[in-house]
């Protein structure tokens, strides 16, 4: 059986085999706590669900254009503008199943082989695999905690080379909830765009940035430099849809014809359905989001005051998204030697399931998420805390 060489170096999510794996122990009758996927665990609107259901029952079930209703563009569109005052027109938005896809697609038809990419860590997972299946080079630009997890021009400019075209940016960040400032995310752009290098800004949890803090968008750049810059964003976070598998991607009217002409070669529209659903949520009412935010904000504070008690523990305060990244590799070098390792043990012990910070280029942390509710998380992270401590006063380093 022949496979492409393109897949030799392609890696399984970790986030859903981990998940897979605390499934078939749920399976077992062991009574698991998973904080290890990135979902909202809050149902998804009533207003968006009664919205699809209206679409079934006018049977809008047939083919739409590819890249979206134009409603919905016009819609997704009219959101940038709202939430960040520059409004997009629809023929710079494309949609499709999913944040993930528009990524895949974007860098499909952005990216050359041996192009090289910019990407910060610690990073989305998928991000390094998605650029290499496009023939691009991951370039990994490493933050620690010592920085709250975010890079600097100077930083960036250690790595650029004749090759450098793309550099990615997530703020919100996943695994991390890092949130650049005003101040770092234009210092950040001004410095690509005079380097020429093409942006792309992953901005999924833009809804979910926990006050004071606030969220810088790359969409003012885009309207001055749409040749350089692209923005994604989507339903799946902020409205609680992660299964309706909706995003939506703004980007130079060039660059989304030909992601549609792609997109139709492949996918074609994403299901009708769901396009009715994300209508419904961007043009609808927004209280609901308020509701998440909030929830959210009060879990990363419920879960930092635990964190915050573990001496060998070290976790920059998130300010956005709904993920805990904890240095602790102070519990390494006995039963444990890395964040695979280590995961594996508390699932096994604390039946709690977690990812290992390896799978986000950094293997010193582990990833919790706090989309759980108050009194789960707190369980989950003082039965992680007390197997971690044995773990640490055993470690050899």
């Amino acid at each position: 059986m022949q496979i492409s060489d393109r897949l030799s170096s392609i890696k399984p999510s970790l986030t859903l085999s981990v998940n897979s794996r605390a499934l078939e122990l749920k399976a077992q009758g062991v009574a698991v706590i998973s904080l290890a996927v990135g979902e909202p665990d809050f149902p998804t609107p009533a207003h968006v669900c009664e919205a699809a259901k209206a679409a079934i029952d006018d049977n809008f079930c047939r083919y739409t254009a590819v890249p979206g209703i134009p409603e919905l563009r016009k819609a997704a569109g009219a959101y940038f503008d709202r939430a960040y005052g520059v409004p997009v027109p629809q023929e710079s938005i494309v949609i499709g199943a999913g944040g993930k896809h528009c990524l895949y697609n974007f860098f499909q038809a952005t990216i050359n082989p041996g192009d090289e990419v910019l990407i910060p860590a610690p990073y989305w997972l998928s991000y390094p695999d998605m650029v290499m299946l496009a023939g691009g080079v991951p370039v990994i630009v490493h933050a620690g905690p010592e920085q709250s997890f975010k890079v600097t021009p100077d930083m960036l400019e250690t790595a650029v080379t004749d090759k450098t075209r793309l550099l990615i940016l997530n703020t919100p960040s996943n695994p991390t909830g890092a949130v650049y400032t005003e101040a770092e995310f234009t210092a950040l752009m001004d410095w690509a765009i005079q380097r020429g290098i093409f942006v792309l800004s992953d901005e999924i949890y833009d809804q979910l940035v926990f006050a004071p803090a606030r969220m810088t968008s790359a969409i003012g750049w885009f309207a001055r430099y749409p040749e350089q810059v692209a923005v994604l964003n989507g339903m799946s976070k902020s409205y609680a849809m992660t299964g309706w598998r909706v995003g939506f991607l703004a980007a130079h009217p060039q660059l989304i014809k030909k992601i549609s002409a792609m997109q139709g070669h492949s996918t074609s529209n994403i299901c009708s359905i769901a396009q009715k659903a994300a209508l419904a949520a961007l043009t609808g009412p927004t209280e609901c989001i308020d509701h998440m935010r909030d929830a959210f904000a009060r879990r990363r504070d419920l879960g930092m005051k635990i964190v915050e008690t573990w001496p060998w523990a070290v976790c920059p305060k998130p300010d956005g998204a709904f993920y805990l990244f904890v240095d602790v590799h102070k519990c390494y070098g006995g039963a444990v030697k890395n964040s695979t390792e280590l995961c594996t043990w508390l699932l096994d012990k604390a039946h709690v399931a977690l990812v290992p910070g390896a799978a986000f280029g950094d293997d010193n942390c582990i990833r919790f998420s706090y989309a759980v509710a108050d009194d789960v998380l707190v369980r989950a992270l003082e039965a992680t805390g007390a197997e971690m401590a044995r773990l640490a006063q055993g470690a050899t380093r």
